[in-house]
């Protein structure tokens, strides 16, 4: 039997909205598709084919939201790592314009279905700023502030005195104001998003772990703890998660813990003196830092952190640390919450979507972007079920390709941290 395991001690645990009825899957069942994993990607597609009459059945091994759906930074951020001029180069002048489209019309695609199925998940659309505080950086996300422009994206690019007036530091030399980015309460979000599905006729039953899978006649078999699942069609959607369900699957992808710090609420006077118009903000450096402010005036800050599991803002001090560094207000104020979860990144920083078999596909690897991104292709993935390898979706499909010498991650991951935080000490 699977040991259903609590939610990571979040703020998001102590104030999200109750779940939705997930129960374990105990009768066989026959599908049409069975959605291995219920974050935000399966969640998604599961709704997307409901909405279109297909029954879709979603298993997650502990509940909907415990992994990093449910425990990210709350940023709803368009885009992809790379650059739109970097997309088209390494994708084509078609398919890479599509591609660009589709992921920075992400976030608008979110809010609207979280107006659509009115989710109550704290969300705003205040926008997202990428911010450099070395020249090289700033240089950079000048050229990729003008590549969208060029584009005709509603995307500013914001000078040293204007972003102390939107961060209220001086830490920042310039920035890219997208303002299609946002935020909002994850763990909510996730629960809405299972709510919403079940609402459109998906089942998701928590604590059922899928614990094989294999082809048995013209189905995909799949076994869990107290039933047996045959599907038409399989998605797998594990992302940081991933195991050894499919051969070398888990291989494709390195899973990283992020890690949040959460004040307790701020006064109105020092929360304004922070982010007055309360866009969220990552930072583009060797080892990324986010932040924002939530409804309840809350610092939200985020990072890499230990690659284990934590409990306690303690085992995050620099983040602390580097908050009183931006804001030599907070000194002095409570710091509740320190928590953290896996996120997949891949190999190349694109996500990646599989079909190794027949009526077999697979995604994952957001890289940092898994909010908006994992919500939006749900509905491509919800395309491609339907349609078969002849409907076209706007990511593009690729064979499995394990990393290299995988099994050193952990150490190459932490040294990777730590070297990064030096050069960005150093300012090199």
């Amino acid at each position: 039997m699977n040991v259903r395991l609590p939610l990571p001690p979040s703020l998001y645990a102590d104030t999200g909205v109750a779940p939705v009825a997930t129960p374990p899957l105990d009768v066989d069942k026959t599908v049409s598709v069975a959605i291995v994993g219920g974050g935000y990607t399966g969640l998604s597609t599961a709704l997307h084919l409901a909405e279109q009459g297909v029954e879709a059945l979603v298993l997650e091994a502990q509940e909907p939201g415990w992994g990093a759906s449910g425990n990210n930074g709350g940023h709803t951020n368009p885009g992809l790592k790379h650059d739109p001029d970097q997309i088209e180069a390494d994708f084509g002048a078609e398919l890479g314009r599509r591609m660009i489209a589709f992921s920075y019309g992400t976030t608008n695609f979110t809010h609207d279905l979280i107006r659509r199925y009115q989710i109550p998940c704290e969300a705003r659309q205040n926008g997202t700023l990428r911010a450099a505080y070395h020249e090289a950086s700033a240089t950079a996300i000048e050229n990729t502030a003008q590549q969208c422009i060029r584009r005709g994206m509603p995307v500013t690019y914001l000078n040293r005195e204007q972003l102390r007036e939107m961060t209220g530091t001086d830490r920042y030399i310039g920035a890219m104001l997208d303002t299609r980015g946002g935020d909002l309460h994850p763990l909510s979000y996730a629960r809405g998003l299972a709510r919403a599905a079940i609402s459109a006729g998906a089942k998701v039953h928590g604590e059922t772990p899928a614990l094989s899978l294999r082809r048995e006649g013209s189905r995909w078999r799949i076994e869990t703890p107290r039933a047996v699942v045959h599907a038409d069609k399989v998605l797998l959607a594990t992302n940081g998660f991933t195991d050894d369900l499919w051969p070398a699957l888990r291989r494709t992808i390195v899973p990283v813990f992020s890690s949040i710090a959460a004040t307790a609420p701020l006064s109105d006077d020092i929360a304004r003196s922070i982010m007055p118009t309360r866009p969220v903000l990552y930072e583009s450096g060797h080892i990324t830092v986010y932040y924002r402010i939530d409804q309840q005036n809350r610092l939200l800050m985020g990072g890499r952190g230990p690659m284990r599991w934590i409990n306690s803002p303690n085992d995050v001090a620099y983040l602390m640390r580097y908050a009183e560094r931006l804001w030599p207000q907070l000194k002095g104020v409570a710091w509740t919450h320190g928590w953290n979860s896996r996120l997949a990144i891949t190999k190349d920083h694109y996500p990646h979507v599989h079909e190794p078999a027949e009526s077999v596909l697979i995604s994952l690897g957001c890289n940092g972007r898994g909010v908006a991104l994992s919500t939006a292709m749900g509905a491509q993935l919800a395309r491609r079920l339907i349609g078969g390898n002849k409907a076209e979706i706007d990511m593009p499909v690729t064979g499995i390709k394990p990393i290299p010498m995988h099994a050193f991650w952990p150490v190459g991951v932490t040294t990777a941290v730590i070297a990064g935080r030096v050069r960005d000490r150093l300012g090199i």
